[in-house]
């Protein structure tokens, strides 16, 4: 399963769409300007294409397995990891105080896109710890700090994510793991969680847990959460992995994909931990690392795109079935598995441009303080997260489907991006629940900050009439349509908001799809970047219109059908 890191393909973007040069004029990132992306896209590729890469179809084949109470990792992972964390990439965007390098998460997210493309279950390792990594940096004492966090960047010890329970997924405030006090400010943390991603393994010497559980005298709900950190092995006076906690792996899920990433069932059984934040935040802390993840899910619905569609291409340029237009070519010739590689490539780059400017505005947010780039952030996190899942899911379904036949035959590889794509919708918050984020809680500013970018989106089309007119045309129209659809949105109740909130963000994503193509396509208006935005803005945008139609259909028709009626209807 050859895979090539697209690292040209951020170059163009970063220099050409995205204006990631701002980033160096701030003061935060002034070392980080565009030699600095550079050397680590350059970096980044070499460990995806020499490395990781050829890790990806054993961890599928020969998955993660539990043996005795100890998680035996696929073969080769141990050694990818420590390529991982010897190159430094775990503390890529983690702040300088503790070693990491302080770089913008437009790079990080770079990172994580490239890696996922490279192998995905290996990828989430680094994923999780980076997310643990913010959270402490954010929430925990200097204490907590000064141990855990050299380590967790350095990539010594990994960290993990414990949310969901049997009887707890989204609802997260219906957990009932406890915390007890010791009396020495450790707190003794009962219960079971599951999906636990990394929950254990060998490729690391310690493995720290964040753990959401409720004090005794928490109240029902998030509101009763704390958070704290519960490590496999208590750091002795040194520092170092000593005693065994409490705490052991149940068992490994048994997954549709990632087989190489071990899914834990993790039962605490009076485990010590130590509280990270205030009494009854735990929602807030862990949240600060859900958001980091969520764009990092993103990435990894592109990373497995791209290498999705990259299969397709290689297969299709040497398969022979039938004559074409062009002759006895391969099936590339054909014009539908042609439409189908071309509408490949164009929704993976518009997901990636998506993703990639919610890192910079991120990054800017961070950088400047300004409320503007807070906002664009908060607003293009949820939409990110959904579509760049969603793309990973549909081109990867694609891939299968130019291979034919044989694409349904798991020898050929092709189905694999498929498996291990399909989770991405459903974690970090399912996309369902991205969408409800985008039209309720983003939309509390009464829509300016969705109004404030697709203005963006139409002074650009205006400033390229004169050189793409049918395009700049195509794109501004889509604008005006979302900004109409955006301010009857603000207008209505929280249930028809809801029943359209799927539709809405895709629809916002196709016209974030179409701008980004258009920005593109100046770039190179007679070259191979303007025929793609050819086939995204003429094929795939037009979408959107149907897509708000659906939007603003309301939950009443939804309601009116009972449990039976979908039974029986």
């Amino acid at each position: 399963m050859p895979f090539t890191a697209p690292v040209a393909e951020f170059r163009f973007l970063f220099d050409h769409v995205l204006g990631y040069a701002r980033l160096a004029e701030t003061e935060t990132f002034a070392e980080a300007g565009n030699d600095t992306a550079e050397a680590v896209l350059t970096e980044l590729g070499k460990l995806c294409d020499g490395v990781l890469a050829p890790l990806n179809r054993g961890g599928d084949l020969t998955p993660a397995r539990l043996e005795n109470g100890i998680v035996r990792t696929s073969p080769g992972f141990k050694d990818g990891y420590k390529a991982i964390a010897e190159g430094g990439w775990l503390g890529l965007a983690a702040g300088t105080d503790h070693g990491g390098m302080g770089l913008p998460l437009a790079l990080n997210t770079a990172m994580h896109d490239m890696m996922s493309g490279a192998c995905l279950s290996l990828e989430l390792c680094p994923l999780l710890s980076q997310g643990q990594i913010e959270a402490l940096e954010h929430h925990a004492s200097d204490a907590i700090k000064d141990l855990y966090l050299p380590k967790l960047t350095s990539g010594e010890w990994t960290g993990t994510m414990n949310l969901t329970e049997p009887q707890a997924g989204s609802d997260v405030g219906a957990l009932r793991s406890k915390a007890e006090p010791n009396g020495d400010g450790t707190y003794a943390v009962t219960g079971q969680k599951i999906f636990i991603t990394w929950g254990d393994h060998d490729v690391a010497d310690n493995v720290c847990h964040l753990v959401l559980a409720r004090l005794p005298d928490g109240v029902p709900g998030t509101k009763g959460i704390s958070l704290f950190i519960v490590p496999k092995f208590i750091p002795d006076a040194a520092g170092n992995p000593g005693e065994r906690n409490s705490l052991r792996v149940v068992s490994l899920e048994h997954k549709l994909g990632i087989h190489g990433s071990p899914t834990c069932v993790m039962s605490f059984e009076g485990a010590r931990g130590w509280m990270v934040g205030k009494e009854n935040g735990g929602m807030a802390a862990m949240f600060t690392m859900m958001n980091n993840a969520r764009l990092g899910v993103g990435a990894q619905g592109i990373g497995v795109a791209e290498a999705a569609y990259q299969h397709a291409l290689a297969y299709a340029k040497e398969r022979k079935q039938g004559r074409t237009p062009l002759g006895d070519g391969a099936i590339i010739d054909h014009a539908d598995v042609r439409r189908m590689l071309a509408v490949m490539k164009a929704e993976v780059f518009a997901a990636r441009a998506i993703a990639l400017a919610c890192g910079i505005a991120l990054d800017l947010g961070k950088a400047t303080g300004e409320g503007h780039w807070k906002a664009r952030a908060a607003l293009l996190t949820p939409i990110a997260k959904a579509h760049g899942t969603d793309i990973g899911c549909e081109v990867s379904s694609m891939g299968v489907q130019v291979h034919g036949g044989m694409g349904f035959i798991e020898e050929t590889g092709a189905a694999q991006y498929f498996r291990d794509a399909r989770i991405t919708p459903i974690y970090e918050g399912t996309n369902g629940i991205q969408a409800m984020d985008l039209v309720g809680r983003k939309m509390m500013d009464n829509g300016d900050a969705a109004c404030r970018l697709l203005q963006e989106v139409e002074d650009c089309a205006e400033a390229a009439r004169s050189v793409l007119p049918e395009l700049a045309e195509k794109v501004w129209e889509s604008a005006e349509t979302m900004r109409e659809a955006t301010e009857w949105l603000i207008a209505q109740g929280a249930d028809d908001r809801n029943a359209g909130a799927t539709a809405y963000l895709r629809a916002f994503a196709r016209v974030l799809g179409g701008h980004y193509h258009l920005k593109a396509a100046l770039a190179d208006p007679q070259g191979p970047r303007a025929r793609l935005a050819q086939v995204f803005i003429t094929r795939i945008l037009p979408e959107h219109e149907s897509l708000l139609v659906q939007a603003k259909a309301g939950a009443a028709q939804l309601y009116a059908l009972s449990a039976e009626d979908l039974e029986s209807a």
